[in-house]
């Protein structure tokens, strides 16, 4: 009997564990550039940014093809891909880490979570540790997430011409997420 009473208490308790984590994730996330220099201004999107997002560990994933970034000029467009990102030797980017304060976001209740994020951000080959701010929106039971940070275009070998004269040395990039 008392083995019984424990595999009920063991399995019941197991579930709610497993029950109280959600994984929110989007094949739709955008993350957008911004380079300003006095002789050039450069914005780009890429609106097929996957994302996955646990709600009981914090862990956070995004992953996108550079290819997927689009310009206004399409000349720059082709540059980007060609000369800086060398987008058919380095596909893709990608971030993996963690909301380090994750229990401070409610998911059943309305509201905007000031979060922060740690982990490594991948692109052109390199990996770089880094930390940054951003929120999580939680809305009527719909996750999203945002978050702006500066990227250091020589931490991650990007070379070429221009860097420092119609492309600044730090890219202002934005990310967000509205999660299904």
């Amino acid at each position: 009997m008392k083995k019984i009473i424990f595999l009920f208490l063991f399995t019941a308790i197991q579930h709610q564990v497993f029950a109280q984590e959600k994984i929110y994730s989007t094949k739709s996330g955008t993350i957008s550039f911004y380079s300003s220099t006095p002789l050039e201004k450069i914005e780009a999107f890429n609106r097929q940014v996957t994302c996955k997002l646990s709600s009981s560990s914090g862990q956070i994933v995004f992953l996108l093809l550079i290819k997927g970034f689009t310009f206004d000029n399409a000349l720059m467009q082709e540059h980007f891909n060609e000369n800086y990102m060398e987008s058919s030797k380095f596909p893709k980017a990608d971030f993996k880490g963690v909301i380090t304060n994750i229990n401070e976001v409610d998911f059943t209740k309305n509201g905007s979570y000031n979060v922060f994020v740690e982990g490594n951000l991948t692109i052109h080959g390199i990996t770089k540790k880094i930390t940054s701010k951003g929120s999580l929106v939680v809305n009527n039971g719909k996750v999203s997430a945002n978050s702006k940070l500066l990227i250091k275009v020589k931490d991650f070998g990007i070379t070429g011409k221009y860097i420092g004269e119609k492309i600044a040395n730090e890219i202002e990039t934005t990310i967000s997420c509205n999660f299904d």
